[in-house]
């Protein structure tokens, strides 16, 4: 049973920054993609960043420039940087692997931007 285990959410004030990782718990084989999906209360999960295997990313408008995913595939690991965060950032943040064995997801880790 594979594992996503997300940490480095939390509480910032505007025009902060924060990094969110997600750890697999093992190698997770014929992955397509990885990427960080969000859901504020009363909306509707959606995609964040993406990267593929090959290296290639996509962002939604709202956080293109502010934000920025990376892997370390020898860790096993996804990351986030978030900067410039704005209030309406702030949601659960879920982890994701798109793979041939099926989709993975984290728990979920809480941002949240207040002043």
């Amino acid at each position: 049973q594979v594992q996503l285990v997300e940490s480095g959410g939390g509480l910032v004030g505007p025009g902060g920054s924060l990094r969110l990782s997600c750890t697999f718990s093992r190698s997770i084989f014929s992955i397509y993609h990885m990427g960080w999906y969000r859901q504020a209360p009363g909306n509707q999960r959606t995609l964040v960043a993406r990267i593929t295997t090959g290296g290639s990313t996509n962002y939604a408008d709202s956080v293109k420039g502010r934000f920025t995913i990376s892997r370390d595939n020898g860790k096993n690991t996804v990351y986030l940087q978030m900067n410039s965060l704005k209030p309406e950032d702030t949601a659960v943040y879920y982890c994701n692997v798109a793979a041939f064995s099926g989709p993975y997801w984290g728990q979920g880790t809480q941002v949240t931007v207040s002043s």
